[in-house]
């Protein structure tokens, strides 16, 4: 291994631990998601560079297939949280409860 090979390791083991740390102690779940992201693009290229250090072209089928697998898992949980913070009316649901303590208090008013 040379100095660049090295470097560029040492580079990604940095992305890597900065992303597990965003998982663990970020303060939404946005930022999880998007840290699992990150997490599984790196695993992709450490896939490619296992391809590349064993001179082998079954690590980059592997790693095609765990992008895609990937791409379509962050998409589907993406798709998840924004559908619970949407009613079946398509208001987020800080309007849904904004519209229902609205009604409330006008039934009240009115006995």
């Amino acid at each position: 291994m040379n100095l660049i090979e090295i470097m560029a390791l040492a580079l990604i083991l940095a992305a890597a631990l900065l992303s597990f740390y965003r998982l663990i102690v970020g303060p939404s779940n946005a930022d999880r998601l998007v840290s699992v992201d990150a997490l599984s693009l790196i695993a992709t290229i450490i896939l490619v560079l296992i391809a590349a250090l064993f001179d082998s072209y079954l690590y980059l089928d592997i790693a095609l297939m765990y992008a895609v697998l990937s791409f379509v898992g962050m998409v589907a949980l993406a798709h998840v949280i924004d559908s619970k913070n949407v009613d079946s009316k398509g208001s987020t649901n800080a309007e849904f409860s904004t519209e229902v303590n609205a009604s409330t208090k006008e039934k009240k008013v009115e006995k």
